[in-house]
């Protein structure tokens, strides 16, 4: 070889290094070098989109500075088919690689729901219908379709009652089908095996605990008194005594402007329990865990009667005579 040729090969060697060399600092500046954007950010990840397509999303919106390399970053790590999809929200600085590894963990936008206890139908599709994952149509119509009760096993003509109170937690990607779904299971873990077996000894069914329950969630002004409440009614329903419980009959007043009337107390209908004995065909409204507790293991008292002191506790008695008197001290005098 001679010195021109040995020089020629030097010189190409030590372009190809130059280059090798650029390039990976070029590729390494990108890696280490942090972006913020200019602002929130929310890059919503379509199901079946390109990697290709996602580079360029993020480098619009300023998560990272070339779509290009970030790409290039995604096939080393072998990562450009494990992206899953959703909503992401970007507002920190980030380097590509934390991006990335975000994109792989799926950690997409998740929000929040809370459905109080003691909450109807009508109530819980209100509040669902806020989260935008459906309208509060979508979720009563789901919520009276037989076929999609049934298939969640719940053997009653709606899902009132069996929606348990709870925070959800939920995604853009949420349907209404999948939330009211999740209510439900988490009812069925509510529902341990010890409270239907002391609901089954007291002779009711998984449907009458709910029932029972949720009226006593209704009634009760503080969950210490769950038990007594409880006792009240089950102690009424031995009996065979009317429960004559107002949130029942509010229950099937239509359109209740607030005022309970005398006349609501007098009209027959499935839920007066003033006119009709026994519990009503089914839940008022979807109760706790304390309720759930209280309707399956009543306070061993001989109570039939409760009124509200006006504090939000009650005066609990065995006979009408008392009831008569706590009703002129706590009711009539107030």
């Amino acid at each position: 070889m001679t010195s021109r040729t040995r020089n020629l090969a030097l010189a190409g060697f030590s372009l190809i290094v130059i280059l090798v060399l650029c390039v990976g600092f070029w590729a390494e500046s990108f890696v280490t070098t942090a972006v913020t954007p200019p602002g929130p950010r929310v890059v919503e990840i379509k199901t079946g989109s390109s990697f290709t397509r996602i580079a360029n999303q993020l480098a619009e919106a300023d998560i990272i500075s070339d779509a290009t390399r970030f790409t290039w970053l995604a096939r080393w790590r072998d990562a450009t088919a494990q992206i899953h999809a959703g909503e992401y929200f970007f507002e920190a600085s980030a380097r590509p690689d934390e991006v990335l590894a975000r994109l792989v963990a799926g950690d997409i936008r998740k929000f929040q729901v809370t459905i109080p206890e003691g909450f109807n139908l009508s109530e819980i599709a209100t509040r669902l219908a806020k989260t935008e994952v459906g309208s509060v149509d979508d979720f009563l119509a789901l919520c009276h379709d037989i076929e999609f009760i049934k298939a969640l096993d719940v053997e009653a003509d709606s899902l009132e009652g069996y929606l348990f109170p709870e925070t959800y937690t939920y995604t853009s990607s949420t349907t209404p089908r999948q939330l009211l779904r999740s209510m439900v299971a988490q009812l069925d873990e509510h529902l341990s095996p010890s409270i239907l077996a002391s609901a089954e000894a007291l002779g009711m069914n998984r449907h009458e605990l709910l029932t029972l329950a949720s009226i006593i969630q209704k009634e009760a002004g503080n969950v210490m008194e769950m038990p007594l409440i409880s006792a009240v009614f089950n102690n009424r329903l031995k009996r065979n005594i009317a429960l004559q419980a107002d949130p029942t009959v509010i229950y099937g007043i239509e359109a209740f402007d607030g005022n309970l009337t005398r006349k609501h107390l007098e009209t027959p209908t499935p839920y007066n329990t003033y006119r009709k004995r026994g519990l009503p065909p089914g839940p008022i409204a979807s109760p706790g865990q304390f309720a759930l507790h209280a309707a399956a293991n009543p306070a061993d008292t001989s109570d039939l009667y409760f009124v509200a002191r006006g504090d939000g506790t009650h005066e609990f008695t065995a006979t009408l005579k008392e009831h008569n008197r706590a009703v002129r001290r706590y009711q009539l005098k107030r």
